[in-house]
């Protein structure tokens, strides 16, 4: 028996809606991957500038060496995306791991510092950090608004606050000078992060296979946890600097 208009009319609205809840379980699932890794990131950062401040030796050996580990976090922050997105799952998980041991090892001597004035402010600062967080990617996310062009514009910015702040460090070393760079950085990285959940959200596709999911979970995680030990930095200088 043929079916009436009326009949395939439903059928193809019932398949339509099967399909779109398949792609937000899918969607959801996915994002869920890039959250929990970039957990973890942090998790294991924090445990390794711990064990990092509590010990002074580390301490000593990681500032004289400051400028190799701050290369490598540029270096990795360069290279490995594209290693993310066109070599294997273990190549992508091998670069999230060592840029999350690295940011580990440059915060231990920072960790040191503030937990021997106040340890209380690097509590502040982190749920500081994890609130904003929270909320400017959960915008990112439901936004209906295209923030890509001002993602690029961040993205810029981000290239003149990194002279300007090495700038400071060598010849102005000026503390109100500082505290503004520190507010303009929290800033431009509030954007970023609403902007990457955005362009990690679209990315997503349905028909991806098990490995390129992966990949682009591992790429997602490791771009959102690079803003959120930056936006938890300068929000620990700001506090610090306030304090002072």
């Amino acid at each position: 028996m043929a079916l009436g208009p009326d009949r395939n009319y439903m059928t193809g609205a019932q398949s339509r809606a099967q399909t779109a809840e398949q792609i937000d379980a899918g969607l959801r699932q996915y994002m869920l991957r890039v959250y929990n890794y970039m957990s973890l990131g942090i998790a294991f950062t924090g445990a390794i500038a711990m064990i990092v401040a509590m010990n002074p030796a580390l301490v000593q050996a990681v500032a004289s060496s400051f400028w190799l580990f701050f290369i490598g976090i540029l270096g990795l922050g360069f290279f490995a995306p594209k290693i993310m997105m066109s070599k294997s799952i273990g190549a992508a998980q091998a670069c999230f791991w060592v840029y999350a041991a690295l940011w580990g090892a440059l915060l231990g001597p920072m960790m040191a510092a503030y937990a021997a004035i106040d340890p209380m402010m690097i509590a502040r600062a982190f749920f500081i950090t994890a609130g904003a967080f929270a909320g400017l990617s959960l915008y990112g996310y439901t936004t209906k608004r295209n923030l890509g062009p001002i993602g690029a514009f961040l993205a810029m910015a981000t290239i003149g606050l990194l002279i300007a702040l090495l700038a400071n460090a060598f010849f102005f070393q000026s503390g109100m000078f500082q505290l503004g760079l520190s507010v303009l950085v929290v800033l431009v990285f509030a954007g970023l992060t609403a902007y990457e959940t955005q362009m990690i959200k679209n990315m997503y596709q349905e028909n991806d296979g098990a490995d390129i999911t992966m990949r682009k979970a591992i790429f997602g995680a490791f771009m959102l946890y690079g803003s959120f030990v930056t936006l938890f930095i300068y929000i620990l200088s700001i506090l610090g600097i306030m304090r002072e």
